[in-house]
């Protein structure tokens, strides 16, 4: 059992679980409502909503052609250490029954079940098969295409003096670097890109039409990107081509292998996490950096000295989870409030690195945070983000590119927001600087 003893000021959430919501509620956090509005907006409800330890929000559905969706609702855990016990307490708070608040059909299963909706023994088998694809080896080859490519991508916008910066310049690295790790042809990099936003905003009416059937929709983005994954991992059976496909193909792990549907379910998980959640993070980072100029100018007179810190608060601050769902497989306490067996609940990643038990002045950017003990990439314990290393590697390699090709790039409007409760995501960034040419061109 968690137990977690409330504060004097916290107060025990007591009243009867209210019945799920009939219609869009922006003070519901777990709501794609109240992610959608502007961001000033957005702020000013969070310092409402993270000082409140434990909240029970109900839940919504939607109808699709296969059966209604629903969510009966979810406890919001919002305190760093308590997110920090239900994160190392998987034998109590379980991953398997999905890490949204939404408890989708059983056919989700197929092509969204990979490692981050398990738990052990099957997390620690399929994690320990996965893990074996990266290696120092492969972290080395990714560095250089990490460089080679943030190149391109400011060769790309260069010389146009302004630009969107999500689309232009945020999603084209991960995207990239996802799709050369798994050995994905570039001439797929767009259907992929087109997939995992239909997956992660498929409550968004830019990526998912709003006649359109949600539950279709997303079922198809993942049916379409398993494809594509059976047909690069045939190619690689037996040959050894440096990517991380070949590698899991033939890996052999105390004699286990990835069976193909594990290998495509990771690649799902791998372009959708992957590439969505350092993509928010570099958008959000330029949001940052042109609203606190003055830790801009830390950042850029000693960039490599302050790069590891300034990265880090990007990601505490941008949280581009919003949260990650467990399920309590017993009944337990939280806060000095009793969850039964069965309950959702969702840890707030974004209140968490906003608790000012935790951090100083936690709505502040600071690139010399230190200590800087945020939860972006998951709490302690099995889940915590496998690609951590590499996501922080793209945010530097990324900046540290732009500061010194196009050093005044900065956000000239909003940042024009995700409709989605799940991922704290920029759609669009309007972004101008000085032109400059592209690396090579002659003068």
């Amino acid at each position: 059992m968690v137990a977690v003893t409330p504060d004097s000021e916290t107060v025990a959430n007591t009243v009867a679980k209210p019945p799920p919501a009939t219609e869009a509620d922006p003070a519901n956090p777990l709501h794609n409502a109240f992610w959608r509005r502007d961001r000033k907006v957005v702020d000013a409800n969070l310092k409402q909503v993270c000082p409140r330890p434990l909240t029970f929000y109900p839940g919504f559905e939607f109808t699709g052609e296969l059966e209604s969706v629903r969510t009966p609702g979810a406890w919001l855990v919002t305190r760093h250490a308590t997110i920090l016990e239900v994160s190392r307490n998987p034998q109590v708070f379980s991953s398997s029954s999905g890490v949204t608040i939404n408890d989708f059909p059983p056919e989700f299963n197929e092509y969204f079940n990979s490692i981050i909706a398990m738990d052990d023994p099957r997390h620690a088998r399929l994690r320990r098969l996965v893990s074996a694809g990266f290696t120092p080896r492969m972290l080395d080859r990714l560095e250089n295409s990490i460089h080679e490519q943030a190149k391109l991508i400011v060769d790309e916008v260069c010389e146009q003096g302004k630009c969107d910066f999500v689309t232009d310049v945020a999603a084209r690295l991960p995207l990239r670097i996802v799709c050369d790790l798994m050995g994905i042809p570039a001439s797929e990099h767009d259907f992929v890109f087109d997939q995992t936003n239909v997956i992660l905003g498929a409550a968004d009416e830019e990526y998912v039409p709003e006649a359109t059937d949600l539950v279709t929709a997303i079922l198809e983005a993942g049916a379409a990107l398993t494809e594509l994954m059976d047909e690069v991992a045939e190619s690689k059976v037996g040959v050894d081509t440096g990517d991380l496909t070949s590698i899991l193909v033939n890996a052999e792990v105390d004699g286990e292998r990835l069976t193909r549907a594990e290998l495509a379910s990771f690649f799902v998980l791998l372009v959708v996490a992957g590439n969505e959640t350092t993509r928010n993070s570099t958008s959000w980072g330029l949001v940052y950096l042109t609203d606190y100029p003055d830790q801009r100018r830390i950042w850029t007179e000693d960039f490599d000295g302050v790069a590891a810190s300034a990265v880090e608060e990007i990601v505490r601050l941008a949280s581009p989870v919003s949260y990650m769902r467990r399920t309590a497989l017993c009944d337990t306490e939280l806060e000095g409030q009793k969850i039964d067996e069965g309950d959702m609940v969702a840890m707030s990643y974004i209140c968490a690195n906003r608790d000012d038990s935790v951090f100083d002045n936690p709505d502040e950017f600071n690139v010399l945070r230190d200590p800087n003990p945020h939860i972006g990439f998951g709490g302690p314990g099995p889940h915590f983000c496998l690609g951590a290393h590499l996501a922080r590697r793209q945010i530097k390699v990324m900046f540290g590119e732009l500061f010194s090709r196009i050093g005044d790039i900065h956000a000239t409007g909003e940042p024009v927001p995700l409709s989605s409760g799940f991922i704290h995501g920029i759609k669009h960034l309007p972004a101008e600087f000085t032109p400059t040419r592209m690396v090579g061109a002659s003068a």
